[in-house]
């Protein structure tokens, strides 16, 4: 095998150590590209039966966390971001339609975001793509998937605000 859970950990903490901005964050998303080639590391950390949400690894030090998520069938979530981190999504198996979206309004406690629709591509195995802080973006999934990604913390101790897609107004129409 490649690399191991362990290893990849050390790299990715080694990486953001001496580069702590998104430098660093793409030497990662580098990273999870080259553990993807590698069927021997998704077959042993990401296999079929994969939850939706399974922490290999949470960074004592620095915080970021390895996941592993297994999807079975169809299944889309609305544009977000990660709040006050970062996410590399990086494809194990399957396909993923990604959507990349431009914030028109950042949400608030009690006024969802606005996200207009910007592209969208299909992520294959192992293509891996860097979603840095603010960065909207959006999965869809028309069949079963597993991926490999790194947030830049742990998101699920932390609060975030939807967002809703709009078409953009024009600015004559305002």
């Amino acid at each position: 095998m490649g690399y191991t859970l362990e290893q990849l950990a050390d790299k990715c903490r080694e990486a953001l150590k001496n580069q702590p901005n998104t430098e660093g964050r793409k030497a990662v998303c580098t990273l999870v590209e080259e553990v993807l080639k590698d069927g021997e590391f998704a077959a042993k950390y990401i296999p079929e039966g994969t939850p939706e949400r399974k922490v290999l690894y949470e960074d004592p030090e620095l915080g970021f966390t390895i996941l592993a998520h297994g999807y079975v069938g169809a299944k889309g979530s609305k544009p977000h971001d990660h709040g006050p981190s970062w996410a590399i999504y990086g494809q194990a198996a399957g396909e993923t339609i990604m959507t990349d979206w431009d914030c028109l309004a950042r949400p608030t406690e009690t006024t969802p975001g606005k996200a207009k629709h910007v592209r969208d591509y299909t992520m294959k195995v192992g293509d891996a793509y860097l979603y840095d802080t603010g960065v909207l973006h959006s999965p869809r999934r028309e069949g079963s998937t597993r991926l490999l990604r790194i947030e830049g913390m742990n998101m699920e101790r932390v609060k975030r605000f939807p967002y809703e897609a709009v078409e953009a107004v024009s600015p004559a129409a305002e």
